[in-house]
Order: C-alpha cells, then sequence, then structure tokens
C-alpha cells in the first residue's frame, strides 16, 4: 500500500434494497476513520447504483448485469480495495456508533490476529449474536460472520478469498480454517456492536438448500482424513437436520444434501486438507464455544515469517 491508500475499506454488496443499502453507507461515512467504500451491486433492478450515485457521490459501485452471487462480488471488492484492512457490512446492516472502525483497527494488536469478529446484534431476532471482548484478552473463535467482520487484505488474496463455488453462505467458515493453517486466527472484537436488521426480502429456500450443501462441502475442501466421514456425520446431525428440524424445512435440508456429490466432483481439484494438528485445533476452538485464549492456541500454529511476526498493518 502506498501512502495515499486509505487505511481500512468497506466492502458491501447488495441487490435490490437500496433503501436499506443507503442507511448502511451513511452509517458507513460517519466513521471516526475515514473509510474507503465499494457498493458491489450484484445485478439490481431497482435503481440502487443511481441511487447511490446520486445521494453518495464520494462512494464507489460496481455494478454487474446479471448476478454472481454475494461471495463472487465479495471477492472482487477485496480485489478492489486499496485499504491494509477490509471491512464486511451487509446492505441490511449498520454501524452502531461512528467508532466501530477505530476501534476494530485497533483489534488487530497482535501479529497473529488475521481477522476480527466484530460483535453485532441481530436487532429483529431481539438478541445478541456475537458478545464483545477487551482488546487485550485475544479470544481465538473459529469464523466470523460475513456481515460484521474486518480481514488483513494481505492474507484475503494470498489465501485466495471465498472459494466462489459456494455462491451462497459458509464462505467465513472455510476461509478461517484456511487462516489458521496458515497461522492466523479470528479474534473476538472489542468494538461496539454493528446492528444487523435481517431483511425479510432473503430466499429462505435457497439459504437452507446452500447451507446444508456446503457446510458439508467445507469439510471436503479441508478436513483431513481419517477425520472426514465423522466430521460429515457430526455436521448432518448437529448442523443441517437439526437446523432443517427446528426451521421445519427438511426438504430444503435434503435437496442440499443431495446436491453434494455433483459438487464435490466440479471441486474436486480444490481439496486442500489442513494438517491434523489443525483440525484438531479447530475442534478445540469449536467446542470452546466462547473462544480460547491465543496463549493456548499459538503453540499449534505455524510460525509466521518474520515480516509478518514483527508489523500489523492495522494497528498504526
Amino acid at each position: 500500500m502506498n501512502a495515499n491508500s486509505p487505511r481500512a475499506s468497506l466492502v458491501i454488496t447488495t441487490k435490490n434494497r437500496k433503501n436499506d443499502l443507503s442507511k448502511a453507507i451513511a452509517s458507513a461515512l460517519r466513521q471516526t476513520v475515514p473509510l474507503e467504500v465499494l457498493v458491489m451491486d450484484d445485478g439490481s433492478t431497482d435503481g440502487t447504483e443511481q441511487a447511490v450515485r446520486r445521494e453518495f457521490p464520494g462512494v464507489q459501485i460496481h455494478r454487474t448485469e446479471v448476478s454472481h452471487g454475494y461471495i463472487v462480488q465479495r471477492n472482487r471488492g477485496a480485489r478492489l480495495a486499496r485499504g491494509s484492512v477490509i471491512f464486511s457490512l451487509d446492505d441490511d446492516a449498520i454501524f452502531s456508533t461512528p467508532n466501530i472502525v477505530e476501534q476494530t483497527l485497533a483489534d488487530f494488536v497482535h501479529a497473529r490476529v488475521g481477522a476480527v469478529a466484530i460483535p453485532h446484534l441481530d436487532i429483529n431476532k431481539s438478541r445478541t449474536a456475537l458478545a464483545r471482548t477487551d482488546r487485550e484478552t485475544i479470544l481465538v473463535i473459529a469464523s466470523f460472520t460475513g456481515c460484521a467482520a474486518a480481514v488483513r487484505r494481505d492474507l484475503f488474496l494470498e489465501l485466495g478469498g471465498y472459494h466462489e463455488y459456494l455462491f451462497h453462505q459458509c464462505e467465513e467458515p472455510d476461509f478461517c480454517m484456511r487462516l489458521l493453517a496458515r497461522g492466523y486466527v479470528t479474534r473476538v472484537g472489542s468494538a461496539d456492536p454493528i446492528h444487523h436488521f435481517v431483511s425479510p426480502r432473503r430466499d429462505s429456500a435457497r439459504q437452507f438448500i446452500h447451507n446444508a450443501r456446503n457446510n458439508l462441502l467445507n469439510a471436503w475442501y479441508n478436513v483431513p482424513m481419517p477425520f472426514l466421514p465423522m466430521h460429515w456425520c457430526g455436521t448432518l446431525v448437529n448442523l443441517t437436520i437439526r437446523d432443517a428440524i427446528q426451521e421445519k424445512h427438511p426438504i430444503w435440508m435434503m435437496r442440499g444434501v443431495a446436491r453434494l456429490t455433483s459438487a464435490i466432483w466440479h471441486e474436486r481439484a480444490a481439496r486442500r486438507p489442513v494438517p491434523r494438528k489443525i483440525y484438531r485445533l479447530s475442534r478445540r476452538i469449536v467446542r470452546s464455544r466462547g473462544g480460547l485464549p491465543l496463549y493456548q492456541v499459538e503453540p499449534s500454529l505455524t510460525p509466521l515469517p518474520i515480516a509478518s511476526a514483527t508489523a500489523v498493518p492495522a494497528a498504526g
């Protein structure tokens, strides 16, 4: 990054939610740290592009004529961004205070921190989705949520970003597993919470189908033998079937599972199992629920390159 590059960039993916998007952008522009804001319009037909250009002339908007899915758009946004840290915000979420970007940048306090899971509230569900911690207590968790996250851009690009074949749902745990194998962690953030107003305009069928398929496909990408079959069984029991029963959509779940075979065939060259010790570490982190302190995690991690071990791009 050159001297004129921003410290941080924000990537917002959107489709046909121009009113929600306007609130998200306005909250970003009120941050105490200036943000480069990139809106990735996934083929909107409701005049989103024109509305953004009219209301926020300083914001970059990149529109595709056809929909490629928000995972592809997030990767495109990361490649276009110039900041050393990339923030991710859903178009139906807002920064609740002007301090969140500044607070989150300070969370990159240790060279091992590659991503920060920003605290957030699901307002429409009246519950805390992720609580905050203090800055010096680095709690390592298995994944962040795409509506409220910050990632070091250099690591994101080095790891190839998100697997685009996933298309929709579950890209974050796959990325965080690869990040852990590279020697970096995802930590719980200390910032004020992002407010997520889950939009009612969501395709529930697509969400459940991709959730089932992609949770299983993520295991195909990353889980080493001999753990893969057992991991698949656990995923079916603990995630897919349970969620399907609770939400009363077992048919959608079964459709997702049925698509796994063709997905594995398509992605047969993309399987890159992580080392066994990293997989075991990831299971410890998942079972901890609230996260493991970094000092318990670090002995199992790959040594960092000399340059990375002393430089934390966002901390200055």
